[in-house]
C-alpha cells in the first residue's frame, strides 16, 4: 500500500526480458529482496538493487495495462517506498494496481496553478468522482472536473518540481488507478456484477428486497 506521495524521481534504464531497471539514490537506501517500490504508480518486488538503483520483474499483463512500454532511456519515473504505519497519510490509499492509460488532453495556466486534463476510457471514469482522488503516474492527486471522455487535476507548482509531471506534454501518457474505496462502493452499489444484477442498483431492485 502506499500514498501517493512522491518520494523520488528515478531514472528508467532498460526493460529486458521481464526485467526493468531502474537508476535511484534514495529508494532502495533501506530496501530488501522482496520489498514493494511503486514505479510510475505500479507496485513492483525488488528483486535485486544497489547503490546506483533496482531492479523488479515485470509480468506481461503489467506491461499490456501500463505505460512501460512507451519508456525511453532516461525518462523519469516516480517512486515511492510501500506505506509503513508510522507514516503521515499525506496523499490516499494507493495500491499500485493500475487501471489502465490514460493520455494527456490539454494544459494551460491557472494563476500559480495548471490545470491538466486526461483522457480516459468510460471503465475508468465511472470511478473518478468530482473531489475525489486519483492516482496518476503513482501521484496521489484531487479531481477538479469529471467529463464525457476525460478528467481534469489541478497541479501546484511543487508538484511539477518533485514528480516527473514537470517533463509531461500534451500526448503524454499516464498509468491510472482510481480510488480503491470507490471500486468498493461502485460494486457494492451494483456497478459491476453483484447481488443486485448486472443492471445495478435500481428502484424496482431496492423495492423488491424491502427498501
Amino acid at each position: 500500500m502506499f500514498t501517493g506521495i512522491i518520494e523520488e524521481v528515478g531514472t528508467f534504464a532498460r526493460l529486458s526480458g521481464g526485467v526493468l531497471s531502474i537508476g535511484a539514490h534514495l529508494v532502495q537506501s533501506d530496501a530488501h529482496i522482496g520489498d514493494s517500490i511503486a514505479v510510475n504508480g505500479i507496485c513492483l518486488t525488488v528483486t535485486s538493487f544497489d547503490a546506483q538503483g533496482f531492479s523488479a520483474d515485470v509480468m506481461p499483463e503489467t506491461v499490456r495495462r501500463t505505460s512501460l512500454a512507451e519508456l525511453t532511456r532516461g525518462a523519469p519515473l516516480n517512486l515511492e517506498r510501500a506505506l509503513l504505519p508510522t507514516t503521515r497519510m499525506g496523499g490516499h490509499f494507493v495500491s499500485g494496481h493500475i487501471d489502465g492509460v490514460g493520455k494527456i488532453r490539454a494544459m494551460r495556466e491557472e494563476g500559480n496553478a495548471i490545470l491538466m486534463t486526461v483522457a480516459a476510457d468510460a471503465d475508468i471514469l465511472r470511478g473518478i468522482v468530482e473531489k475525489g482522488s486519483v492516482a496518476l503516474d503513482g501521484i496521489s492527486l484531487t479531481v477538479a472536473a469529471v467529463g464525457a471522455a476525460d478528467f481534469t487535476v489541478s497541479l501546484i507548482p511543487h508538484t511539477r518540481t518533485v514528480t516527473n509531471l514537470g517533463a509531461k506534454r500534451i500526448g503524454s501518457l499516464l498509468n491510472i488507478e482510481t480510488d480503491i474505496l470507490g471500486k468498493y462502493a461502485l460494486k457494492l452499489l451494483g456497478g459491476e456484477s453483484s447481488a443486485a444484477g448486472k443492471t445495478g442498483l435500481t428502484r424496482e431492485y431496492l423495492m423488491q428486497h424491502g427498501f
